[in-house]
């Protein structure tokens, strides 16, 4: 009997501690829910202010351009990539990047090969798109130009800048018979190796 009225007293005191456990988790879980409230709040709000600040930079780049409309026709297509704006897609720089070329060079007294990447930027996706299309005429064009080099022609950075300018010139010829030149503004050279 003596165990008896014990243990009634440890579940008497069980009772409380439990409670103040309950208590301490609520107020824990509460703070941690306004903590994460509160933070949401505030990354929520960040993007309106920018889209705010966006909206007054809108009406400030009209007002110049209404002062301004004495630009010419090639500076106002490049206007907009310099200020940071959207350019027009259909006149926007696209890269379209070739596969890896690897070709014999002519011999110059030794026989070398070229190991090139290439890359073209052309104006608009659409184009760029095309051009994906014709990749097998395009790449036996520069197959066919690169095998013409000697390896000493091509070394300096003055040869790499006329191999890009030939470059350039071979793959703006029209792709159809009687079709016209295509719009390719860049030939950028990723990777060039000669062993």
């Amino acid at each position: 009997m003596a165990q008896e009225p014990a243990k009634a007293e440890g579940a008497a005191e069980a009772a409380p501690k439990s409670k103040k456990k309950l208590i301490v988790i609520l107020a824990v879980v509460l703070a941690l829910a306004a903590g994460g409230g509160a933070a949401a709040y505030f990354l929520m709000k960040k993007p309106e202010a920018h889209q705010a600040k966006g909206k007054h930079g809108d009406k400030a780049e009209k007002a110049e351009g209404a002062e301004d409309e004495a630009i010419s026709e090639e500076e106002a297509e490049e206007a907009p990539e310099e200020s940071g704006g959207h350019a027009d897609p259909k006149t926007a720089p696209t890269y379209v990047q070739f596969e890896t070329f690897t070709v014999n060079l002519l011999p110059d007294p030794d026989d070398k090969f070229l190991q090139l990447d290439l890359t073209i930027e052309v104006k608009g996706a659409e184009l760029a798109e095309k051009m994906k299309a014709q990749m097998p005429a395009l790449r036996n064009r520069v197959l066919l130009l690169l095998t013409s080099k000697k390896a000493s022609d091509i070394s300096t950075p003055e040869g790499k800048t006329q191999l890009s300018e030939e470059l350039l010139a071979e793959l703006k010829k029209p792709l159809a018979a009687h079709g016209k030149p295509v719009k390719v503004t860049q030939v950028l050279f990723t990777s060039f190796v000669i062993q």
